[in-house]
Order: structure tokens, then sequence, then C-alpha cells
């Protein structure tokens, strides 16, 4: 099995004339944290949607495991092990915390999305559910109406749904999206805790999260890949620091 789990070749979207990705060759290594950065309108999130195909791409192709997904639905991208997150945290609010993890349990063979079973017969699933709030530091919130929840612990929620369709790869969109600095800290270590035994690709903001996990970062600049490598090597490239309006290593770990 290749050591890359994601890869792109020649990916490409263009909207009416204008290309907002660009031949972009993308290699996600197993078991990695890849982060995929660039300053605003770099065409991050347009990446992510064709990766999880809530857009067509225009041209290129995209591996999963070595296997052609490039027409597939979303669904099925999501039976294979891709799962997504969303900037804004995606989670049932007037369900329980133990809940929304439940539902996501449900994905399992033989109980997907069987919304009409008895909650008794759901029951079964608490231990578990319990065990991933336990994994993201949520198990004493496990009775809370989500709607209740701090926003960083709804991203926290979040993940723990995610984790609870058994993903092979996380795609995690801005995970610190409208984060104080402790909910930050939390969900950065969060994130490192969970990468154990899975592969996460991030579109992420936040340099001190970038460069404190990810091994690998792309940088995006107009649609296309503008650089690439560890923390160490972007962000002292001179493209890279131009990119982000600074030119200093200092204005690249500020930049948002």
């Amino acid at each position: 099995m290749s050591d890359f789990i994601l890869q792109t070749q020649c990916l490409s979207k263009a909207f009416k004339g204008f290309t907002a990705v660009s031949d972009v060759n993308l290699q996600v290594r197993r078991g990695s944290i890849h982060a995929l950065i660039g300053p605003n309108g770099a065409g991050k999130t347009t990446c992510f949607n064709l990766l999880t195909k809530f857009l067509e791409p225009s041209a290129g192709t995209i591996l999963f495991n070595g296997i052609d997904i490039t027409r597939e639905k979303p669904a099925q991208i999501a039976r294979r092990g891709v799962i997504r997150s969303f900037q804004i945290s995606a989670v049932f609010p007037h369900l329980t915390v133990l809940e929304n993890v439940r539902v996501g349990l449900q994905r399992k063979p033989g109980m997907t999305y069987q919304f009409w079973r008895s909650s008794k017969s759901l029951n079964a699933l608490d231990a578990q559910a319990m065990e991933l709030l336990d994994h993201v530091g949520l198990s004493d919130f496990a009775q809370t109406v989500t709607v209740n929840l701090p926003y960083g612990r709804k991203r926290a929620l979040e993940i723990a749904t995610t984790l609870a369709m058994e993903p092979e790869l996380m795609l995690l969109d801005e995970p610190s999206q409208g984060m104080g600095h402790e909910d930050v800290d939390r969900v950065t270590q969060l994130i490192k805790k969970v990468s154990a035994g899975r592969t996460i690709l991030m579109v992420e903001h936040n340099m001190s999260i970038v460069s404190s996990i990810a091994d690998r970062i792309t940088v995006l600049q107009r649609g296309a890949i503008l650089a690439e490598g560890a923390y160490e090597q972007i962000s002292t490239d001179p493209r890279v620091m131009e990119a982000y309006m600074g030119t200093t290593d200092t204005a690249l770990q500020g930049a948002h």
C-alpha cells in the first residue's frame, strides 16, 4: 500500500472563467497531520470541497488509498472513511451531547441512521459513546443539551461525532475558527491526541496550531501550490512571507 493515503493530480476548479484551484498535486502521507494554509482567497476551502465532492472538479484526479474517487458522491466517499468537519459546528443543537455521538455511532452496519428504532435499542451504544466523550474531554457534559455547550466544547463534540464514524482520513475545516486562546489550546491538544492511528488533513488559519502539530504544510496562493514542507521550511520561504504580506517569520506566525 502506498505511503500516501490521499493524492490529487492536476486538480482544478473554475467558476465561469475564474480559476479557484489550479493544477494542485497534493500528497497526504498516511498517519500524518497535514495542514493546508494560505491567505484569504487562496482556494483552501474550495480544495476541501473538491476532496469531499461537495464540488465537482473541472479537471484532475483524486485518489484515496490508490482508488480513483474523482466521480464518487460525498456519501460514497464518507463510507470509504473520509469524514469531514466544517467551519461552523455541525451538531444537533437540541440533542444531548451523548445523543449526538450516538447518532454518529449509528453509521455502523445494521444500524445506519435507523432513527425509528426505540431509544432503548440504542442504549447499547451508550458505553461506546461515553468512551468517545471521555477521549475528547466531554464525559462530564454527556447529558448537557448541546445548544448550551460553550463554543469550544461544541467543536470538541464535533470531533467526537467524527470519530464515531471511524474515519481513516479526517478533514478538519478551520477547527479553531472563532475560538479564544484557551479553547484553541484545548482543541490543538485534542487534534494531536485523536491523530494517533489515523490521518488528518486540516485547513487552518492559526499559525500557532499549524506550527505545533502539523507534520507537513502545503501553502496555497491564488489556487495553486506555492510551497510545501515542514513548518521550519515554509516559515522562512520568502514567497510564503510575501504571500502573507509580511517580511519576517514573525509576520507569518501571526498571520490569520
